[in-house]
Order: C-alpha cells, then structure tokens, then sequence
C-alpha cells in the first residue's frame, strides 16, 4: 500500500499527534512549519489538511492553502471569524450566546443595553486560551477603540458546565461521534477533561444533531470540535473548531480510535467506524509545567510531552488516564495531585474527582 502524501499546514503538537496517528495506517503525514523558508514540494494529487484555522501569509501557508486538494479550504476562514462563525449557527437556527458586531463606534453602554450587565467582548479573529477578550461590567468599563470593527459582542451566560463534542464526517456524509466531554476552564484555559458520563448521555442526541447539522451544511470532511454551555437542559453553542481539538486528547488512550486517526480516515476517504471507549477517562493538560518524570511511573496514565519551551500559561503537554474501573483513576489522580503545581492543578484534579464521584 503506498499512500499519497497528506500535508498538514501547521508543525505544532497536533501535527506532530496526526503524524504519529497516521503510521499504523500506513499513512505519509508531513506536518510543515509556516515559516519554512523554502515551499513545500506538493504534488497535483496531494492531500493537505491543517492544524489551527487560520494563519499568517507565508511562502509556506500560500503554498498549501492554494493547493486544489486543501480539504475544508471554504470552511477555514469562515469559522476562524468569530462574526461570520456566529452567522452560521444563528442561519441554522441554532442555539447560541445573544451577540452583536462591535463596530460603527457602539459603546459599552449600547452594548449593555442590548445583551444585559454583563458582556464579553472577543476579537473576531485570534485570541485562544482566554487571550483576545474584555469584559464589560460596570459603567467604567469601555470598549477598546482598537476594537471597533475586529470583535464582536457576547450576552454573558450564567451556565452549569462546559461540555464538548468532538464529530467527525467523510465524503459520503457519514458521521460518526464521540461520548460528550466535559470540561474545565481555569482563566480562559482548558485544564482537565472527563467522558464519557453517563448522566450526559440525555443531552447526545441534542449535540449530536446540532453538530450534525453544522458538518452537512459546511460540506465538512474530518473532525470538528463543538465547544457548548449546558443551561439546565439545553446546550448552546460557544464556539466550534475545525480541526482536532484538545477536549479530544482523552481518546488517544480511552477510544479505539482517536481523533487524530478519525480525521485522517475521513482525509484519506478510509472507513469510520463507530469508535469503542475503552473505559472511564480524564485529560489533564500540563500547562507552563516542567517536565518532570515521575509522571512515567503513574498507572493508568500515559503522559504526551511536546517538546516545546516552557513558559507561563502555555500549553507543553497532557496526561491520559484510562482504566475500566474509576478507582483506578481517582487514586492516580490523587498521586499526581503531589506531582504538579498545586496553584489551578489543586482545583482541577478535585474537579475530576468529583465528576467521577459514585462511579464504579
């Protein structure tokens, strides 16, 4: 079997994941760095796929997101906008944050007028782990006038949770999805992730459809990422990524397939069958962390370090637990408790405790 080559636009850690998950499929994945300075040498039949949904003009970036066979070349743009990604979900009649466009000198008085006391201002393109925003929340607070025309306004959301579904669609328009995640954010971050639970299960075929419904209308091929609000019953959409995703990272060791593999199975036109969840699991984000080894020595876990520089509020690596039985994983947690920071680690590791709490 000789595969054609899939060129991923981006060489940061889910680069590197999707290459590791195309080997046993025999597939050539070759993630590039955008500021290569020399082009990557594609042919007319390659496949190009990428790892962030938007990035700078290079030689590098021209060269790959020209290419007749960049898979979601439409869809890029118009969801790393958070504007027209916002018009998407309100033309499909999906639940969503009330928003308005910041332009056209509005004020923060307007703004609070129309989508209540408290607002949440995000830049229409850019800003990820909590970068890019500004509240507004009393009559002090204005909006930046650099930000007229490059963000748009959001109706804070007094939600329970934060959950996640992670989809995936090929060409035939077959969709296959993973147990919902949920998940925690600690100042903008993600910091730990738990799925599947079964007290989410009523809540997806509701998240199943709605994200359905965004991967048929979009004509998407691979994986996507729905980051939602529970408010009692109901899920709201508060933003969707086209690529794998972090609140994913748990199947690498929890499904028999995992989301790097699912997305380039539906690149490379391979089957999709519904995945196996192999236990109870829980993603631990290592965030501005140094590596520290006794990690490698913790059961039930597997421990992905990518290499990068630490630095504060960045993200170096994540730790998979996995066991059939949930003890297993709570006592791990409660060692790896004495092997991290304990500023914000204290906090997610008991909050992975309790949403394990009474399961077997």
């Amino acid at each position: 079997m000789i595969s054609k080559p899939i060129w991923v636009l981006g060489a940061g850690q889910l680069g590197a994941m999707l290459k590791h998950a195309g080997m046993p499929l025999a597939l050539d994945v070759r993630p590039v760095d955008i500021n290569e300075s020399t082009a990557p040498a594609l042919r007319a039949d390659d496949l190009v796929t990428a790892e962030r949904e938007q990035w700078p003009d290079t030689l590098v970036t021209h060269t790959l997101a020209q290419h007749s066979n960049f898979v979601n070349k439409s869809v890029f743009g118009r969801l790393a906008d958070r504007k027209t990604q916002k018009e998407l979900i309100d033309s499909l009649g999906l639940s969503t944050a009330p928003w308005r466009n910041v332009a056209n000198d509005i004020n923060a008085n307007e703004l609070r007028d129309q989508l209540g006391e408290r607002v949440l201002l995000k830049r229409r393109t850019g800003g990820y782990d909590g970068k890019g925003q500004h509240w507004i929340r009393t009559q002090d607070d204005q909006v930046p006038a650099d930000w007229q025309g490059y963000a748009i306004a959001e109706q804070a959301i007094g939600f329970d949770e934060e959950i996640s579904l992670i989809g995936v669609r090929n060409r035939a328009g077959e969709c296959v999805f993973y147990p919902l995640t949920l998940n925690l954010h600690l100042n903008g971050i993600l910091y730990a992730s738990v799925a599947p639970l079964a007290r989410l299960e009523s809540l997806q075929k509701q998240a199943e459809t709605m994200l359905g419904k965004l991967l048929n209308a979009l004509d998407y091929v691979g994986v996507m990422a729905m980051e939602c609000f529970r408010v009692g019953d109901q899920l709201m959409i508060n933003e969707l990524a086209p690529r794998v995703h972090n609140s994913g990272h748990w199947t690498q060791a929890g499904a028999s397939i995992s989301q790097f593999e699912y997305h380039l199975r539906a690149v490379a036109d391979m089957a999709i069958p519904k995945a196996q969840i192999l236990g109870h699991n829980v993603m631990i984000n290592l965030i501005g962390t140094e590596y520290n080894a006794q990690w490698r020595s913790l059961p039930v876990a597997q421990t992905y370090w990518y290499g990068k520089e630490v630095l504060p509020g960045r993200k170096v690596g994540h730790i998979n637990l996995v066991s059939k039985g949930a003890q297993d994983i709570r006592e791990t947690l409660q060692q790896l408790q004495s092997l991290l920071p304990e500023q914000y680690y204290r906090e997610a590791i008991d909050w992975s405790l309790k949403a394990l709490e009474n399961i077997e």
